[in-house]
């Protein structure tokens, strides 16, 4: 009695009515127009490598070498320089949407030259500059390479990306900059990670009833307009919309990734009254190579020889029983929860699923990757 009472809470559960979907905070589901990271790039030199650097032939790292040497008053040609303890690097941060001057960052550096490998290197001073061609940071440290590269006598040991690098808080802003969030109108503009008109109108519905009054408007599927008061401070405002819940309104997806074999679908999406008819049969060819040798012959010519022969054999097998899935109003879930009881291999569940939509039974967009 008790493993039949289980048996009946368990297609309870498993066929259950569909649940209501998460209500989730506001900056969960979208950003203020404006609010953006700032990415920053620049060139530069890493020394006190174990000759793991540049070689001869990089006329960049020995050009940049001297470039930095005149700056010391050393005068020294670019032909007379040996690369080998030094490499060419591109440098890249990421400057967030409010920085301030003394503001450290978590700096990248990456080989753009021969170098067999970064480790022990220190990077030297390096403006990085942003796509207007201002300078915003600078960076310099020691670098940390969480990798290795041995080669001797044509053996390679090799970790991870030793021409890689990074160096935690290398970079110090020199000039801060601050996302630029209000309108000429003293407006914002909250938009949607997944554009969705009926999400936008019960986001623009729950930030009305928190405030009394309309202050927004969806402008379309992905941006709410929202109107800032007179009497209200930017911050303030920005808080109490940031913490206010919706429901959003997903549309049915099912994700099929054929590299890896992977289907991602939403419990609740549904699919129509099917049925589904799958048989397997696998073909296998075997091919035996076998040396004829003259056994019994001593003579020797151009009509004696080793002969090689190659013998294939076919075989066909074919699963006894086919499968077959009956589905009626039920979700995908239930559907690959069924074929998987089959031992149905992913990549059939994959062709069984494009079959269901060629049929017009998937009630959702099948997005194959």
């Amino acid at each position: 009695m008790k493993h039949l009472l289980n048996c009946l809470l368990a297609l309870t559960v498993l066929y259950s009515p569909l649940t209501q979907a998460e209500v989730v905070r506001l900056k969960d589901i979208g950003k203020f127009a404006g609010w953006r990271d700032n990415p920053l790039v620049g060139y530069g030199l890493v020394t006190g490598l174990a000759n793991t650097g540049d070689s001869p032939n990089n006329k960049a790292t020995r050009q940049s070498i001297a470039n930095v040497l005149s700056q010391f008053d050393v005068a020294v040609q670019p032909d007379d320089v040996l690369s080998r303890n030094a490499a060419a690097v591109m440098v890249s941060a990421t400057l967030p949407p409010t920085a301030h001057e003394g503001d450290t960052l978590d700096v990248t550096v990456t080989s753009i030259g021969d170098a067999r490998s970064l480790a022990g290197g220190s990077l030297l001073l390096a403006p990085l500059k942003g796509p207007n061609g201002k300078v915003y940071a600078l960076a310099q440290g020691a670098l940390s390479v969480g990798g290795y590269k041995y080669e001797l006598n044509g053996s390679i040991a090799q970790k991870n990306h030793p021409t890689v690098g990074a160096i935690p808080g290398g970079a110090t802003v020199e000039v801060g900059v601050q996302a630029k969030l209000l309108a000429a109108d003293n407006s914002l503009l909250f938009t949607l990670s997944d554009a969705d008109f009926t999400t936008a109108a019960r986001v623009a519905a729950a930030i009305n009833a928190e405030f009394g009054h309309t202050l927004a408007e969806p402008r379309d599927a992905e941006g709410i307009r929202i109107q800032l008061p007179s009497n209200t401070r930017l911050v303030d405002l920005l808080a109490r919309v940031e913490k206010l819940r919706v429901e959003p309104d997903h549309r049915a997806r099912v994700v099929v990734d054929e590299r890896t074999g992977t289907v991602v679908s939403g419990g609740d999406v549904r699919i129509a009254k099917v049925v589904i008819s799958h048989g397997d049969l696998k073909i296998s060819i075997v091919t035996d190579n076998s040396v004829s040798q003259p056994i019994l012959v001593r003579q020797t010519g151009p009509g004696v020889r080793t002969e090689t022969v190659a013998n294939s054999s076919v075989t066909v097998s074919e699963r006894d029983e086919t499968g077959l899935v009956s589905a009626s109003t039920n979700t995908v879930a239930d559907l690959i929860q069924a074929l998987t009881r089959l031992k149905t291999h992913t990549r059939d569940i994959i062709s069984i699923l494009r079959a269901v939509k060629a049929a017009g039974a998937l009630h959702a967009e099948l997005l194959i990757q």
